[in-house]
């Protein structure tokens, strides 16, 4: 009697299994994608030529910005929820125990290429020429005292010459992504803390108090001198090209799609074109990922062949549509190692 009680009860398992697979499948007939706007453009190409060449719906895709995108995508399974989701920074560990407290525990990483993050201002204006030390001292929220000493104050400048007397006097206002982006994540660790880094005793606080270190090397400063405007990158080279003093943080990308009009700064002596941020000789350029929910793959249609789309030749490859989109590919033995990690469809086991 026992033995069958417990085959029924396996029955009716297997059952709701096969039931649920089947919800899921019946529900939506197309990819879900959410995530980072850096990534949203790389993205839609793909998922356009996908859609064209193959009998899948093309993907729905949302740029929602990183952050935003892994709430979204680690909120649960199912089809009510996004199957994929782009970021352009490494998923965080905390984002890694949400998605697992929420069932999300197979999860393929798949990192697709790099992009610079630029300074830009309007073609208007003349190129700034600036360091990573100049940048931690204009958006810092706090910084050195000017006095000289080993104390912090609120930031006090106001003009870039403030900040470096071979920069020009004029205010300082920088429009930039919010805190759910991921490029705002990345600028603050490449810039801002690659600036604070330059002050020795900034930096030996690392190894006293990490959580402090990292507070001071990468809060911006809310005081008006930068400006959230939003995940839309488009709208930022809409208010550089109307306000030439002003100048706006994006992936490098839109500084290409959009060289009429603006220009990006040079930091540290390197100009962000594809050689330098390719050769990483740009000091502020960060990889690109998205996110895939192993689970939904076989369930929703198409997950895998769109991942053999993005990861072809043809697509992130050397001369791939891609790289004419402004993605700096990977080496060449670096996107033959994640196709087939991505092939296999390994998953994350950790972060």
């Amino acid at each position: 009697m026992k033995k069958s009680i417990k085959l029924t009860i396996a029955g009716v398992a297997a059952a709701a299994t096969l039931a649920s697979a089947a919800a899921i499948a019946a529900s939506r007939d197309y990819i879900s994608i959410v995530g980072s706007s850096t990534v949203y453009p790389f993205a839609t190409v793909v998922a356009e030529r996908f859609g064209n060449a193959t009998k899948f719906s093309t993907p729905k895709i949302e740029s929602t910005g990183s952050g935003g995108g892994m709430k979204l995508f680690c909120a649960g399974l199912g089809a009510e929820h996004p199957d994929i989701t782009n970021a352009s920074r490494r998923m965080k560990a905390s984002e890694f125990e949400m998605c697992k407290e929420n069932g999300v525990t197979n999860i393929v990483e798949v990192l697709i290429g790099y992009d610079g993050i630029v300074l830009a201002n309007s073609n208007k204006a003349k190129p700034m020429n600036l360091t990573r030390r100049d940048i931690y001292l204009a958006l810092g929220k706090q910084v050195p005292n000017p006095d000289g000493s080993e104390t912090l104050v609120a930031n006090p400048y106001k003009t870039w010459k403030e900040v470096n007397p071979a920069l020009p006097n004029i205010k300082i206002e920088v429009l930039g992504p919010p805190p759910t982006s991921g490029t705002r994540d990345a600028f603050a660790e490449l810039a801002l803390e690659g600036g604070a880094k330059s002050f020795p005793w900034i930096k030996a606080m690392k190894k006293v108090d990490k959580k402090k270190y990292k507070a001071i090397a990468r809060s911006v400063r809310e005081d008006g001198a930068y400006i959230e405007a939003g995940e839309n990158d488009n709208l930022i080279v809409q208010k550089l090209n109307a306000n030439p003093k002003a100048l706006g943080i994006f992936g490098f990308s839109f500084l290409e799609q959009n060289s009429d009009k603006v220009q990006g700064s040079i930091i540290e002596g390197q100009e962000p074109t594809f050689d330098t941020i390719a050769d990483k000789s740009y000091p502020v350029s960060r990889p690109l990922y998205f996110y895939v929910k192993k689970d939904h793959i076989g369930v929703i249609p198409g997950i895998k062949q769109y991942l053999a789309e993005f990861t072809s030749e043809k697509a992130w490859g050397e001369d791939g549509y891609l790289a004419d989109k402004g993605m700096i590919p990977m080496g060449t033995s670096k996107r033959r190692d994640m196709a087939s990690s991505v092939n296999g469809l390994q998953t994350l086991k950790s972060l």
